[in-house]
C-alpha cells in the first residue's frame, strides 16, 4: 500500500542543519499496523507527515497505492490524500464551537450529504460517543475527544491512518479505546502507520521499529 523510498530531510537548525530523515525506506502492506518508537527529535514526526503527503523530502519518493505522491502537482495532490489517508493527532484540532457530529463531518461540510452523516453516526455509535453527539468539544474528557478526532479521521473510508502520539494527552483506560480501534482499522484491510515514544502504544501494534537520529535503527 505505502512504499517509502530512501527518504531525505534536513532542516536549518540554530546550529547548523539537522538531519531529520537519513536514507529511511519502509513499506506498508493491507493489514499492516506499525509502530515507530524513539525519543523526542529523532524524526518520527517528519517521518508521518512526508508519508502524509505534507512535507516534501529533500531526496527519496513516497509511493501510496503505486503513485509516486510528491510526482503530483499540490492539488491534486491534496484531493488524493484527502480521499486515502486520515490523520489523528496529539492535539485533537476539534472546532470548538461546533458539536460532535459537526467536528466528524468536518471534511465534507463544503459538500454535505445523507450518507456521510450516516457515516458520521455511525462511527460515533462504534466508538461509544453516540449520545455524546450534540455536545461540544468543551464538555467531553480528553479520551472522548480523541476518538471524535479519530471518527473524523475514519469519515472518507481512508485506506490509510497515520498516528502522531494520539494517547499522548491520554489517560490508560481513555487510550485503551482509541488503540483498539487503530488496530481494528488494520484488521479491516487498512493499514496504520503510528509514531509514539510509548510502551503501552506500540504494544498494540503488529510490527515495532525504532528510529534514531533520523534513522530507523532496530
Amino acid at each position: 500500500m505505502v512504499t517509502l523510498e530512501k527518504l531525505n530531510k534536513t532542516y536549518d537548525g540554530a546550529a547548523g542543519p539537522v538531519a531529520a530523515l537519513r536514507d529511511v525506506s519502509l513499506a506498508l502492506a493491507t493489514g499492516d499496523f506499525v509502530a515507530v518508537q524513539g525519543p523526542s527529535g529523532c524524526g518520527k514526526t517528519t517521518l508521518l507527515l512526508t508519508c502524509g503527503g505534507l512535507l516534501s523530502p529533500d531526496s527519496g519518493r513516497v509511493a501510496l497505492l503505486g503513485r509516486d505522491l510528491y510526482g503530483l502537482a499540490a492539488s491534486p495532490r491534496a484531493q488524493f490524500v484527502a480521499e486515502t489517508i486520515g490523520f489523528v493527532f496529539q492535539q485533537f484540532h476539534l472546532i470548538p464551537y461546533l458539536d460532535v457530529l459537526d467536528n466528524v463531518l468536518v471534511p465534507t461540510l463544503a459538500v454535505r450529504s445523507a450518507e456521510a452523516r450516516a457515516r458520521a453516526k455511525s462511527l460515533l455509535t462504534r466508538l461509544g460517543l453516540a449520545e455524546r453527539a450534540g455536545h461540544r468539544p468543551g464538555e467531553l474528557s480528553t479520551g472522548e475527544r480523541q476518538r471524535v478526532a479519530l471518527a473524523r479521521a475514519l469519515l472518507n473510508q481512508p485506506k490509510l491512518l497515520l498516528a502522531d502520539e494520539p494517547t499522548g494527552n491520554l489517560d490508560p483506560d481513555s487510550a485503551e479505546p482509541v488503540l483498539a480501534a487503530l488496530a481494528q482499522f488494520a484488521q479491516d484491510g487498512g493499514a496504520v502507520l503510528l509514531v509514539t515514544h510509548e510502551e503501552r502504544a506500540a504494544s498494540h501494534a503488529r510490527r515495532r521499529l525504532r528510529m534514531r537520529e533520523g534513522q530507523i535503527v532496530g
